[in-house]
């Protein structure tokens, strides 16, 4: 009987496999605390990266009042954009930080979120601020 030597991943392949594994630790880490938040993700043919910058978009109903009389609570939603980087993936650069600004702006999206996360070392959640900065923050910060 032979026994097959596992065959290294190309770097595209391990980048794939980390962004698919990025966004499983990111579902988890949220789901303690974002009960009533529901995720839908961007993925492409064989679950793979998509196009767009916004890789999961979180959404729940907003409960407050709405200012228009018209509207009821539970009426309209918040929204949190996230961009997932996993492995050694840089942070998103000074163009796709306008991206995501624009696509935020558009929606009336209530935060911006990277979620980091790095086999066996490290899961991080951002919130991006004003002079496209990333703040390190907590999901239940984020989801809470």
């Amino acid at each position: 009987m032979r026994s097959r030597i596992p065959r290294k991943l190309l770097p595209y392949e391990q980048a794939q496999a980390t962004d698919r594994w990025a966004e499983i630790i990111f579902r988890a880490l949220s789901a303690r605390i974002a009960d009533r938040w529901k995720f839908v993700s961007f993925r492409g043919a064989g679950h793979g990266e998509w196009r767009g910058i916004v890789d999961v978009l979180a959404i729940r109903k907003d409960t407050a009042q709405p200012r228009h009389a018209s509207l009821m609570r539970g009426d309209l939603f918040d929204i949190i954009l996230v961009q997932m980087k996993g492995g050694g993936a840089r942070k998103p650069s000074l163009a796709e930080l306008r991206r995501l600004r624009l696509v935020a702006r558009h929606y009336h999206a209530r935060e911006v979120v990277l979620f980091q996360w790095r086999k066996g070392a490290s899961s991080k959640f951002h919130v991006l601020r004003r002079r496209s900065e990333w703040i390190l923050t907590t999901g239940k910060e984020v989801f809470g």
